[in-house]
């Protein structure tokens, strides 16, 4: 009995390091379509990042601003594409647990850092932004 629960051990052991890895995959994926979203000012890859009742809270200055996502995305996606020559986006850390999992980025964009927590959910087969934590610091 002993040697079967071992033998199943490991070969389900491969299983769970590909899930993990597919599942890193996709989480740096819609981090990666929250970037390209603000840098193209492109709403679809905003709302394939996030899910649309999320909330993003942070500083500006000192005051503390508490924005639904749909009201940020109407801000970020007017204007023209910002120019990535004049930007940088950053993904520092990834963690999954289970169907959740915390990006940390850091942005450096003109006269301003950005240091965000995006807490994703996976929501079928897809990860989606429920939640954004901003701190910002001008230089």
């Amino acid at each position: 009995m002993k040697q079967a629960i071992i033998i199943l051990f490991f070969l389900f052991l491969p299983s769970i390091g590909i899930s993990q890895e597919a599942d890193l995959e996709a989480v740096t994926q819609t981090v990666n379509l929250y970037f390209e979203g603000m840098m193209e000012r492109n709403a679809a890859k905003l709302n394939e990042a996030f899910l649309p009742n999320a909330q993003l809270i942070g500083y500006r200055g000192t005051q503390l601003a508490i924005t639904p996502f749909e009201e940020w995305r109407e801000g970020t996606t007017k204007g023209n594409p910002r120019s990535p020559e004049q930007f940088r986006n950053e993904i520092k850390a990834i963690r999954i647990e289970g169907n959740m999992a915390l990006a940390e980025t850091e942005l450096f964009w003109p006269g301003i850092y950005y240091y965000d927590f995006l807490t994703l959910i996976k929501v079928g087969d897809s990860w989606k932004i429920v939640h954004k934590s901003w701190t910002e610091r001008t230089f």
